[in-house]
């Protein structure tokens, strides 16, 4: 049963609507290196508390520590992307080693649940990781807003740091590594709520500003036409 429902949620991705609302403000929160044990379970917990949804971009090494928090990202609606199996840079990797860096972490997932967006250690985006995300289907995912929070324990600068760049369209890269980067990412979606943002999935957001996704391509936003 539990298996129907993840694949029911990964494929409800596609059913988004291709045009939001009329002047709403969309952003899409984004986590790297995942999951990560309490730190994960925390996040989880106060997304589901604002009936928010987000991307996860795991590793593969860790979702075969964590395959319980693994299925209840996807049985919560949110969207899983590749991050790699080992979290190793990629820039001198060859395409033989990341193609196996994917398959290795595809073998690792919910049945049933595929994503769409790759995004390499670092925002790597050698010809070779290039050529195999457009040979696998995926689009390379970075980033428009960046608060560096794994530098970071200072909650109030985090938040600052996205707050005051957060643009309609944008993608946040934030990680669930850290009590104090949970903490962030979760006053800031308060106070996005706030400012009458929806945040949602990269997925959504594509879909929603009527994004025609091509493999291989990057995306570090998605601002209304």
């Amino acid at each position: 049963m539990r298996r129907i429902l993840a694949l029911a949620l990964c494929l409800s991705f596609l059913a988004v609507p291709a045009q939001g609302a009329a002047g709403q403000k969309y952003v899409a929160l984004t986590f790297d290196d995942g999951p990560s044990g309490r730190y994960t379970r925390q996040l989880l917990d106060g997304l589901r508390e604002r009936g928010v949804t987000a991307t996860f971009l795991l590793c593969g090494y860790r979702i075969a520590q964590y395959p319980d928090i693994t299925q209840r990202i996807v049985e919560e609606g949110h969207e899983i992307g590749f991050h790699g199996y080992s979290h190793k840079s990629m820039q001198g990797m060859s395409r033989r080693d990341i193609a196996q860096e994917l398959s290795d972490t595809q073998a690792l997932l919910p049945v049933g649940c595929h994503p769409v967006f790759f995004r390499p250690p670092g925002g790597c985006c050698s010809d070779a990781v290039r050529q195999v995300a457009e040979v696998r289907g995926l689009a390379i995912l970075n980033w428009s807003v960046d608060p560096r929070d794994w530098a970071t324990h200072d909650t109030a600068a985090i938040e600052k740091a996205v707050l005051g760049k957060i643009h309609d369209g944008d993608i946040v890269l934030l990680h669930d590594m850290s009590t104090s980067s949970v903490q962030a990412a979760l006053d800031i979606v308060d106070a996005l709520l706030e400012q009458g943002y929806e945040p949602v999935t990269a997925g959504e957001l594509a879909r929603l500003r009527g994004a025609n996704l091509r493999a291989g391509k990057t995306y570090t936003k998605f601002p209304p036409a």
